[in-house]
């Protein structure tokens, strides 16, 4: 099944997926933005830890590039060809940084609810009285 899936949106294996991503290349081209620049940090914690944790730089390089897509969208205009051909939308800078954001707090997650079951098994909680203190 993910197998399946995986030819399904492959844009090397399906022609409608190449089309697609051809489509979505050339609207970021048009206004200088990379793919990993829609993600929004306010929607997943994830993004927003994860651009906390990028260098300076490339969150700055991030913001200018959104700053002239909003620019360029409220003049109703496009960037000149010759920019829209140095264009990398598909080189990400994001990625990597959000699958390690994403397997440290799934490690944290785990040890924290480890840590709570054990404490409730022996009648404590975290703080480490005794279970019955708890109850009101």
């Amino acid at each position: 099944m993910a197998s399946l899936l995986q030819a399904i949106v492959d844009p090397k294996r399906n022609w409608f997926a190449r089309q697609h991503m051809k489509a979505v290349s050339t609207r970021l081209r048009k206004y200088g933005l990379r793919y990993d620049d829609l993600y929004d940090p306010y929607y997943d914690v994830d993004i927003k830890e994860a651009l906390n944790r990028l260098p300076k730089e490339v969150v700055d390089a991030r913001h200018a590039r959104l700053k002239r897509a909003i620019d360029l969208s409220m003049k109703h205009e496009y960037l000149p060809e010759d920019l829209q051909a140095m264009q990398t939308p598909f080189r990400s800078y994001l990625q990597e940084m959000l699958t390690f954001v994403g397997k440290k707090i799934q490690t944290w997650v785990g040890c924290w609810l480890l840590s709570y079951i054990i404490s409730d098994a022996f009648g404590l909680c975290c703080t480490g009285t005794p279970f019955l203190d708890r109850v009101p």
